[in-house]
């Protein structure tokens, strides 16, 4: 299960993320920027936490939450993931 949070901050929103699987949890922050909501949701109707979260499903279709950085901005995703903008999207 992946419980997201979004807090506003003067540049976006910083999330607070808990994935709870298997019997344990993990906790991340996640930054999140205005332009990245604006590039990665699917507006109008997409929330800072809908569109965390979906990032969430798709970090943890590639690994488990202990290896998700504990700290991190949205667009980092792609540096690690080049298919997360067309993923993202579509999804």
């Amino acid at each position: 299960m992946i419980n997201v949070e979004a807090v506003p901050t003067h540049r976006g929103w910083e999330c607070q993320v808990e994935v709870t699987e298997g019997g344990g949890s993990s906790r991340h922050r996640v930054r999140l920027s205005v332009d990245d909501l604006e590039h990665w949701g699917q507006l109008p109707s997409e929330t800072p936490e809908s569109l965390v979260g979906r990032a969430f499903e798709f970090l943890l279709a590639r690994e488990p939450a202990a290896q998700i950085l504990k700290t991190f901005e949205l667009a980092d995703i792609q540096r690690y993931f080049p298919e997360f903008d067309a993923e993202i999207r579509d999804r």
